[in-house]
């Protein structure tokens, strides 16, 4: 989830996966996949910032739970696959 703020100062979060496309001309206009529009006084730059540390901080938490949960448990233990780094 990203915060953005309407261009009424209400903020709120959106599911970043909801988005469609994001113009800029000279207002912010979300376009979401069921098709409604959201206008936010938060730039095109800062939106695609917040997806990215949204999406890199999912990755993170998911790395830190397979750090956890992948322990020597054996064929009884979970089957979890590790997301190490490529080297």
């Amino acid at each position: 989830m990203i915060m953005l703020t309407r261009l009424n100062g209400e903020q709120f979060a959106l599911n970043c996966d909801l988005i469609e496309r994001i113009e800029e001309s000279p207002d912010t206009v979300l376009t979401l996949v069921d098709g409604k529009h959201v206008m936010v006084t938060e730039r095109l730059s800062e939106i695609i910032d917040s997806i990215r540390l949204d999406r890199a901080t999912v990755l993170a938490i998911a790395q830190d739970v397979a750090n956890v949960v992948d322990s020597p448990a054996g064929a009884s233990g979970p089957n979890v696959i590790s997301m190490n780094p490529r080297r």
